[in-house]
């Protein structure tokens, strides 16, 4: 009895509900028009094929588990196969597919949404540690490391890249055989073989390893003497030849050069060189040297490379004659112009002393200046190239060997 009661309050709830005409299902599911019609034309309950299983016999209560509880009953209205609406309990598949779908695509759209936003977060903080790097004062970032050791570098430059293929003259200028200008006219005259052959050609390249070169029918060494960089205080009365003068620089290093097979066994010996002219009163500063490259560039004009003076006069100097040597004078067709003109101070009121600092490097450049001016120069000595300034210790007519930093020095300006 109980179980027709439930079948018919069932059926009218179920045709009141299909009564109405605009009634949306689930998920926006509407009911068909022509079941719509169907239900409206009729108003005897639709022929629908619903059973109902027998209910489960009911379990002993248990006073230790909480009673579950109830949830409310759902039905849904499907088609069946063969074309009538019925109720289910569980929504259709291709409604449990448009949900995964959906869920899917949400999913997804929340995971971009996060991708951007970390995205965004991190542009931002580069943009901010960008704007404080610009705003507040940081120490300069170290500079990388070399990629190899001064040690490294210097055994490549000695033994590896001098092994590269070079102009002939270079060579020979480098193996000590003569400068290279003399080196030029000894090929051109004929009296250089290379592998046998008669060489005219001073650019021929050739590798002092693998090639045979003789020069007046001697063979030049397979190995070159090392660089070799002196500071030398030049007295006065020498000259700056490579000749075999006794009184030329050069002459200052005979005793050097004699003992050269117990200093560099089995190297021959270099050929020395000064590094620009001093004129034959003047003293002080001059740099000599077996690295033709390195003498080029810090004599040249165009390096600017400065070199301070003094100048010891005879007499008085005033005002007039500074601004003299200040306003320059033409050397060789060339306006030369001092960097510095300053008196120094002297205890001997008969003479004074200046300090001229020049960087053109012309012939008698700073005699020229003063003599301009109308001054006569008692005295005159180079104490500064560039950032090299002759040792107060080193005296008359000796030198020093010149370390790496020295050697920088000498390329630098105050």
């Amino acid at each position: 009895m109980a179980l027709a009661t439930a079948a018919t309050a069932a059926a009218v709830s179920l045709q009141s509900l299909l009564t109405r005409p605009a009634c949306v299902l689930r998920f926006g599911r509407r009911l068909p028009p022509h079941l719509l019609r169907a239900t409206s034309s009729t108003s005897s309950a639709p022929d629908f094929n619903i059973t109902f299983a027998e209910p489960a016999p009911a379990k002993k209560a248990n006073a230790s588990s909480p009673a579950p509880s109830a949830q409310p009953l759902v039905p849904w209205i499907v088609r069946g196969e063969d074309g009538k609406p019925r109720l289910s309990t569980s929504p259709p598949p291709e409604v449990l597919q448009a949900i995964a779908l959906a869920e899917a695509e949400a999913k997804k759209a929340a995971k971009k949404e996060s991708l951007k936003g970390q995205k965004g977060a991190v542009a931002a903080a580069a943009a901010a540690s960008s704007a404080g790097v610009k705003t507040k004062e940081r120490k300069a970032a170290p500079a990388a490391p070399p990629k190899f050791s001064k040690a490294a570098r210097r055994f490549y430059n000695e033994n590896i890249k001098e092994r590269e293929p070079q102009r002939l003259a270079k060579v020979l200028a480098a193996a000590g055989v003569a400068s290279r200008r003399t080196s030029e006219e000894l090929i051109f005259q004929g009296k250089v073989t290379v592998n046998g052959a008669v060489c005219t050609s001073p650019q021929t390249k050739v590798d002092i390893l693998k090639d045979s070169i003789y020069v007046n029918g001697n063979r030049i060494s397979k190995k070159l003497p090392p660089k070799l960089y002196f500071a030398v205080n030049k007295p006065k009365g020498y000259i700056c030849s490579c000749g075999e003068e006794s009184k030329s620089v050069v002459s200052l290093f005979i005793d050097y050069l004699k003992g050269w097979n117990k200093i560099q066994p089995g190297l021959p010996k270099p050929r020395l060189f000064t590094v620009g002219r001093l004129d034959v009163a003047t003293t002080g500063l001059i740099i000599v040297t077996n690295d033709g490259e390195f003498a080029q560039k810090l004599a040249h004009p165009s390096s600017n490379v400065t070199k301070e003076y003094v100048v010891t006069i005879d007499g008085a100097v005033h005002k007039k004659h500074l601004i003299a040597i200040s306003e320059g004078t033409k050397i060789d067709g060339v306006m030369c112009v001092p960097d510095l003109v300053e008196p120094l101070a002297e205890s001997d009121t008969r003479k004074t002393r200046l300090k001229i600092v020049v960087h053109e490097g012309r012939n008698h450049e700073v005699r020229e200046l003063v003599q301009n001016a109308g001054l006569k120069v008692y005295a005159l000595k180079r104490v500064r190239i560039g950032r090299f300034r002759l040792p107060a210790d080193l005296g008359i007519g000796k030198f020093v060997e010149l370390k790496q930093a020295d050697i920088k020095a000498l390329e630098g300006n105050n």
